[in-house]
């Protein structure tokens, strides 16, 4: 990664450096989507609950040329969390690359209401 950069963020959790690693690792191949893609945030948290499995949720944010997307996730593992937050975000940001793609190429007539004068 040259000028991307990913940052990792933890809320009642414990990044350890196998989870950064992994974060890493699966977040840089979506640089390859987009070369627009200025930074990634990814938020990872942990959610105690009594009643039910314990909850970990993971949220994505990417900072691009024009709206950011942010994405959420959340199962029952961190892990699964963070596979899932990958598949969401890269077919988040092919549907942008592929619809300005289309808008790209769609050429349409611009009518100018007024009369332009004639140069000689």
């Amino acid at each position: 990664m040259n000028d991307n950069e990913i940052i990792i963020s933890g809320q009642n959790l414990e990044l350890t450096d196998a989870l950064k690693a992994s974060v890493v690792n699966k977040m840089s191949k979506l640089f390859t989507h987009d070369d627009r893609i200025i930074r990634l945030r990814v938020e990872l948290s942990y959610k105690p609950n009594k009643h039910h499995h314990n909850e970990f949720s993971a949220k994505g944010h990417i900072e691009i040329q024009g709206p950011d997307m942010i994405v959420s996730v959340a199962s029952d593992d961190m892990y699964k969390s963070i596979d899932e937050l990958i598949v969401k975000l890269a077919r988040k940001v092919r549907r942008r690359h592929r619809l300005e793609r289309i808008k790209r190429n769609k050429l349409h007539d611009v009518d100018i209401p007024a009369t332009l004068p004639k140069i000689a």
